[in-house]
């Protein structure tokens, strides 16, 4: 470690701020079509994976069950996903409605307005780097005790 640098403040604030700011960017798009940011994300993993179990989706996503089950029910209640019987009668999966596919294929195209402003604005090499550092950091730092993180 170079012992010339220091870190002034506070790497957990900067880092919430930094989050805060790009997720406003990513939702003033996304939000046009109703969606929330945290919204497409979900129903874009289960347009990918599913059907799947939601514990298997949280593991997928690496978030707290109690997380995606908080997270599923405003997505199943305006009909985009529904939860259906798993491979036993305690399981349940959850799966997209062809209403959460054409909602997630309007939100995608918003999402990537939302992007490219993001890469206009940043620059392309800084949001390279950027994902990058991310990246190398992330696998850094070890996972929580039990591999979840909440939101």
């Amino acid at each position: 470690m170079d012992t010339a640098v220091k870190p002034q403040g506070c790497t957990n604030i900067k880092l919430r701020q930094l989050m805060r700011r790009v997720a406003q960017h990513y939702d003033a798009e996304v939000g046009k079509t109703g969606l929330k940011g945290t919204q497409y994300s979900l129903l874009s993993y289960v347009v990918k994976l599913g059907p799947i179990r939601p514990g298997d989706l949280a593991r997928e996503m690496k978030i707290g069950v109690s997380t995606i089950s908080r997270n599923l029910r405003p997505l199943i209640d305006a009909g985009w996903l529904e939860l259906g019987p798993g491979a036993d009668g305690r399981s349940r999966l959850v799966s997209v409605t062809d209403a959460g596919r054409e909602k997630r294929q309007e939100a995608q195209r918003r999402w990537r307005v939302a992007q490219e402003g993001i890469n206009q604005t940043l620059g392309p090499r800084r949001v390279v780097e950027l994902h990058a550092l991310i990246d190398e950091c992330l696998s850094l730092l070890s996972p929580l005790p039990d591999g979840e993180i909440d939101e």
